[in-house]
């Protein structure tokens, strides 16, 4: 019986270590991969397919990378050429975590959520009959988002009052540009996010500005991603004196910088950010800061100083990686390290917005 035993364990270790012996012999390069995965196939109990196999290989390599590159399926890559388009399908709103809870910040004009009678403050308590209590804000998100035509029933808290609305998913084009005249004629801009428009989106707010005369601007960049750097810079050209607006640096050493040729800039600024301002939004306060046209009020922020490029790939996946890193005019790196503001002001009351009163203070005063 103990011979028998024996005889069984060693053919169990010569069928576990027949593809180790080549792979013992073989260097790290595509062969030792494909060992891998031939061991794996003949060897793993469970059932797995080509396909996420090979997937996971792919997300294994990008593991390798910075945390700003990353490898996306074709559903992912789909998701992410919806969210830097400025179009998406859903429902329309702008969330926020606050002391645990998803709130509505605010409607997008015209979409699903805004004309269902969604206001800013609601507290989403539930999606399709489903608590969302302790769920992260992320995958709130992935919940609400869904097929163009389906609908999904939002429970809502508001005032007190349970109530439940369903909304049909649609196209939701975001505006990235808010504004408005503050007392005291301030022009204020919210830019949520650099997308492809938001230059052109830009434009009217200066227009209006200009027409009543407005030279004091508090330019809010806080919870901004950041976005496309080529509308970072455009939108940099209209504030920032001349000179560079930023330098990126690739490998090998090759450096590019992007200049303003404006001879003489008409607006006082004030910028916000926080610590979710990040990417192109600090290449932008980055300029503001060290060409002295504003000051910088807020909390530091995010620190993400480096470019990442998409590249789609034929089987509907892509990719995202980085490919240079950036540097403030004065050429001060701020990845890992964030823009630290000129004013530190925390945002800790949750009804009053400190940080955009003590920027009206700062235009008041005439800096």
């Amino acid at each position: 019986m103990g011979k028998r035993r024996l005889i069984s364990l060693l053919i169990i270790l010569s069928i576990l270590l027949t593809p180790i012996t080549s792979l013992a012999a073989s260097s790290y390069n595509i062969n030792h991969l494909l060992n891998i995965k031939k061991i794996i196939e003949y060897n793993y109990f469970y059932e797995t397919t080509d396909k996420e196999l090979i997937e996971g290989a792919i997300k294994g390599l990008f593991s390798a990378l910075d945390e700003n590159s990353q490898y996306y399926t074709a559903e992912e890559f789909q998701a992410l050429m919806e969210d830097v388009s400025g179009d998406f399908v859903g429902i329309g709103v702008y969330l926020e975590e606050k002391d645990g809870s998803i709130i509505v910040s605010s409607a997008i004009e015209g979409s699903p959520a805004q004309k269902a009678g969604i206001k800013a403050g609601d507290v989403i308590v539930s999606v399709d009959g489903k608590s969302i209590k302790g769920i992260p804000l992320v995958e709130v998100v992935k919940l609400i988002k869904g097929k163009e035509g389906t609908t999904v029933k939002l429970g809502i808290l508001r005032n007190g009052k349970n109530i439940v609305y369903n909304i049909v998913r649609a196209v939701v084009k975001i505006n990235p540009v808010e504004y408005k005249i503050l007392e005291g004629n301030i022009g204020y801009i919210k830019i949520r996010q650099f997308y492809q428009n938001t230059y052109e989106k830009l434009l009217p707010a200066l227009k209006e500005f200009d027409k009543n005369k407005i030279i004091h601007i508090i330019i809010d960049l806080r919870d901004n991603p950041g976005g496309f750097l080529s509308e970072a810079i455009k939108v940099a050209k209209l504030f920032i004196p001349e000179g560079p607006i930023v330098h990126i640096r690739y490998k090998g050493d090759i450096e590019e910088t992007h200049y303003s040729t404006l001879k003489k800039p008409k607006y006082k600024l004030a910028v916000l950010i926080n610590e979710n301002s990040a990417s192109a939004s600090e290449i932008l306060a980055g300029a503001v800061q060290d060409t002295k046209v504003g000051t910088i009020i807020g909390v530091p922020s995010y620190g993400k100083g480096t470019v990442q490029q998409i590249i789609p790939l034929p089987l509907g996946d892509g990719m995202k990686i980085t490919v240079a890193e950036y540097l403030t005019p004065n050429k001060r790196s701020i990845n890992q390290k964030g823009i630290q503001p000129d004013i530190i002001v925390e945002n800790k009351n949750g009804t009053r917005d400190i940080q955009l009163e003590r920027a009206i203070e700062i235009v008041n005063s005439g800096f």
